[in-house]
């Protein structure tokens, strides 16, 4: 595989609804591991992740995209190729912090590539204009230099001087020969020098037919080169599609570890629910009981009012029939005062009387030893 895995969390995954582009629309049913890759053949970074055997998230970071975190534990970006919007819900704000740090470097590391490549295609593109003009114009050369090996002069670049000659070649060349003023007196020295005319001008009119052809095949490369990186582009749209096709057939096949790390965690997870509901339910139990004593509760304490209501309405008839007692026996104390009243009296007026006896009966006595 040309990608790795470098950083991966957690977290639940949404998308914008592409309705309403408002709502978030859950792609995720629980949580799951979101991870970025770096492919080192093509040097670009993607965020993926898989639900299942389904890649819900396949989004390649380019340098024009931005992380967002609209709170302490949810971010989102737009990915303008998928034509949406990720949202990630995380479990702590300090995963959220992590991921958004880790985006931010890989985004800056993309850009940073991009610049690169960019470097790479131009230093390409332009030695390969350059040689081929030169393979084109090596053969018209190799054909001078096999024509003329001795006169021929040292290559130089193809200018109109280069080809028709300059000013002093053209008057040599148009000038007449001493010998041809002369009427041609000296036929034997005339030969050599009309030979070498007539040789270069067969020369002059080769350079320049291959001068011609030349340009135009300069032309035909230059819009070649145009259609060819058109054609580049294309291929290189379609390739990044069926790499992305293929990455992610080989995440699903090369990812089983993840996905066997990922089914266990989601075991642990589903064991660790299970026991939470068990204990929930256990409390939920003991709750259940704690409603019915309070219950019982309520009924003891409304019978145990209603005993009390009684019990008071007892308590006051008997306060009643106390406060009759008490005036009974203020009553009685009253006529027990009177009655002791009348006693005292009666008993002043009985010893009165006593004393009257005695007097009377010590009287009579001493009437009796006087008589």
């Amino acid at each position: 595989m040309g990608e790795q895995p470098i950083f991966s969390t957690r977290a639940h995954i949404f998308q914008i609804d592409p309705a309403t582009k408002k709502n978030w629309v859950p792609t995720s049913k629980h949580a799951v591991t979101v991870s970025y890759f770096f492919d080192s053949t093509r040097n670009v970074y993607r965020i993926i992740s898989l639900d299942g055997s389904k890649a819900v998230i396949n989004s390649t970071i380019t340098p024009n995209m931005t992380f967002t975190k609209t709170s302490q534990k949810f971010g989102q970006w737009a990915d303008s190729r998928a034509n949406t919007v990720y949202g990630l819900g995380f479990s702590s704000e300090s995963h959220l912090s992590k991921f958004a740090d880790k985006f931010a470097e890989f985004k800056e590391a993309a850009r940073l590539a991009k610049e690169k490549s960019q470097e790479k295609m131009e230093l390409s593109g332009t030695p390969s204009q350059g040689g081929a003009v030169k393979r084109s114009v090596s053969p018209a050369v190799k054909h001078v230099i096999k024509k003329e090996p001795v006169a021929a002069p040292p290559l130089s670049p193809l200018t109109s001087e280069s080809v028709n000659g300059t000013e002093d070649e053209r008057a040599a060349t148009e000038a007449p020969q001493p010998s041809e003023a002369r009427g041609g007196a000296e036929p034997s020295h005339n030969a050599l020098p009309f030979s070498h005319s007539k040789h270069w001008e067969a020369e002059l009119a080769a350079l320049k037919g291959n001068n011609a052809k030349l340009t135009a095949a300069l032309l035909e490369s230059t819009a070649n080169v145009k259609q060819w990186k058109q054609q580049l582009a294309a291929y290189q749209e379609e390739a990044e599609r069926l790499h992305k096709r293929v990455t992610e057939l080989e995440c699903v096949s090369g990812q089983s570890t993840t996905v066997r790390s990922d089914k266990t965690e989601l075991n642990r997870t589903i064991e660790e629910l299970e026991e939470a509901l068990k204990a929930k339910e256990d409390e939920l139990e003991r709750l259940k009981m704690e409603v019915q004593s309070a219950n019982q509760f309520h009924s003891q304490r409304d019978s145990l009012a209603h005993k009390l209501q009684a019990v008071e309405l007892r308590n006051q008839a008997l306060e009643a029939q106390l406060d009759e007692l008490e005036q009974r026996v203020e009553a009685d104390q009253r006529e027990r005062d009177v009655f002791r009243q009348s006693l005292r009296s009666l008993l002043q007026l009985l010893d009165g009387k006593i004393l009257e006896l005695s007097e009377l009966r010590e009287a009579l006595a001493k009437l009796l030893e006087c008589s």
